[in-house]
C-alpha cells in the first residue's frame, strides 16, 4: 500500500473540466490536421478541387452526425462520470486509445498507398471535417461547465 500511495503522487490527476477540454482539443486538433493535409495535397488536383471539397464536407457532415457524434457523446458521458483527480490519460478508454493507434497506422498505410491523390484528399477532408464538426459536442459541454 505504501508504494502505491507513493507512486500515486506522480499520477497526472486533473479535474473533469480539464478532461472535457482535452477531449475537445484532441478532436479539433486532429480534424484540423487532416483538413490541412487534404488542403496541402489538393492543390495538385486543380481540376477536381471543388467537387472533392463539396462531396467530402457533405460526407464528413453525415459521418459526424450519424457515427462520430454517438462516440463523442459516450466519451463525454464517461468523462462526466469521473471524479476530479482522475488521471489525464483516462480521457479515453483503453479500447479508444487502441482505436486511435489503429487509425494512425491506417493513415500511414493510406499515405503510402497507390490510391489516386484525389481519393486521398477526399478521405482527409471527410474524416478531418467529421472530427472537427463532432468536436462541437465536447466544446459545448466544456463551455457549459465553467
Amino acid at each position: 500500500m505504501g508504494i502505491q500511495k507513493d507512486l500515486s503522487r506522480f499520477k497526472p490527476g486533473v479535474r473533469r473540466r480539464t478532461h472535457l477540454l482535452l477531449a475537445a482539443m484532441l478532436w479539433t486538433f486532429i480534424g484540423l490536421l487532416l483538413l490541412t493535409k487534404g488542403a496541402y495535397r489538393i492543390v495538385q488536383v486543380p481540376e477536381y478541387q471543388i467537387i472533392i471539397i463539396i462531396t467530402a464536407l457533405s460526407a464528413g457532415t453525415l459521418k459526424s452526425i450519424f457515427i462520430l457524434d454517438r462516440s463523442a457523446r459516450r466519451s463525454i458521458e464517461r468523462i462526466l462520470d469521473f471524479k476530479d483527480g482522475t488521471c489525464l490519460g483516462a480521457v479515453y478508454s483503453v479500447k479508444t486509445w487502441l482505436l486511435v493507434v489503429g487509425m494512425m497506422g491506417m493513415g500511414i498505410v493510406l499515405r503510402n498507398s497507390p490510391l489516386p491523390l484525389s481519393l486521398l484528399c477526399f478521405i482527409y477532408f471527410t474524416i478531418g471535417w467529421a472530427l472537427l464538426f463532432s468536436s462541437r459536442l465536447a466544446w459545448r459541454i466544456w463551455l457549459r461547465n465553467k
